[in-house]
């Protein structure tokens, strides 16, 4: 990552890209068009009311055009990474809400919460067949970020390997931990909120911070302050701060940035491996302001323009609830 001082912006310098997605009047997502989706695999319904049909507060069906799917019934564990990687696996969108006009930002913390609980529930269900090794739930908002469709959502997809990327991450953690015998989450807890220039909010359950080497312009992190290694197993309570929390995030990068497109992804440990230890679950919160070119591609290096200390400044000073 190379923070260039020469290409320092101001939020308002950054050329932003307006969503443009598929509309209310063809969405499959809005209430009273359930027959244009797949059957749900969960609702939550505040009438008690009948499967795949009006009335319900969120849903997950699966995904119509997935990227991997189960097939058949459980089997012994493949072996090889061929026979892995031969397309099984799960793909779900979970519907955060009826209203097509909602977005995450404007929801209330208790349907933003229903929204982690949702992902808590589909990531315990999906553990239980022994072929994924990984679940990965991320959310695309804006058509910048990879949305089809502006009816806010989430994705969920079950894989049968661990991707390389969260290998890296964890055998950092790991690294970190057999040198210091400490998790690395905790240390840079610690550290962040002691100093406090990129600590952007916290409560008493989890902290929002600009990383100190930040990939992209205010890039967010959001982490537990109490250790824990799987998202779907955090005590009850840090789903409600985090939803406090992610709520007045985003409202803030709306004010401050103009209602970005963002990414936003889920950070947990793989269920196949014992990583208690030395891993910390957290969730990335990443604008989509910059473009990533060649040479980010051909070097893997990042160029941001925006320091995480002036990120974590601007979007404290924007204000959000």
């Amino acid at each position: 990552m190379i923070i260039s001082t020469e290409r320092r912006k101001r939020p308002s310098d950054f050329r932003l890209e307006r969503a443009t997605t598929l509309g209310a009047e063809e969405c499959p997502f809005c209430d009273g068009r359930e027959d244009l989706t797949p059957p749900e695999v969960l609702a939550y319904r505040h009438d008690g009311g009948a499967p795949n049909a009006p009335g319900w507060d969120l849903r997950v069906v699966p995904n119509k055009f997935p990227a991997l799917k189960v097939e058949g019934g459980l089997e012994r564990e493949a072996e090889g990474m061929f026979d892995r990687m031969n397309g099984i696996g799960a793909h779900e969108v979970i519907i955060e809400t009826p209203d097509h006009g909602k977005t995450l930002a404007s929801m209330s913390e208790a349907e933003i919460e229903r929204v982690l609980w949702a992902y808590r529930e589909r990531m315990l269900d999906l553990k239980k067949d022994i072929r994924f090794r990984y679940i990965l739930i991320f959310k695309n908002h804006g058509a910048a970020a990879g949305a089809t469709l502006e009816h806010t959502h989430s994705q969920l997809i079950a894989l049968p390997i661990v991707p390389d990327f969260v290998r890296e991450e964890i055998d950092g953690a790991r690294r970190h931990f057999a040198a210091k015998e400490r998790c690395v989450f905790c240390d840079i807890i610690h550290q962040e909120t002691a100093a406090g220039r990129r600590v952007i909010l916290e409560n008493a359950e989890i902290v929002a911070l600009a990383p100190f080497a930040p990939r992209f312009p205010f890039e967010t992190w959001l982490l537990p302050k109490r250790h824990g290694a799987r998202f779907e197993e955090a005590p009850r309570q840090q789903y409600e701060a985090l939803a406090r929390l992610l709520k007045s995030v985003l409202m803030r990068m709306d004010r401050a940035l103009e209602t970005p497109a963002y990414n936003l992804i889920i950070h947990s440990s793989p269920f196949s491996e014992e990583t208690t230890e030395y891993y910390h679950w957290h969730v990335e919160l990443i604008p989509k302001l910059t473009k990533v070119a060649g040479f980010e591609w051909g070097t893997g290096f990042y160029i941001n323009p925006t320091s995480p200390e002036e990120a974590a400044r601007v979007l404290r000073e924007a204000g959000g609830g």
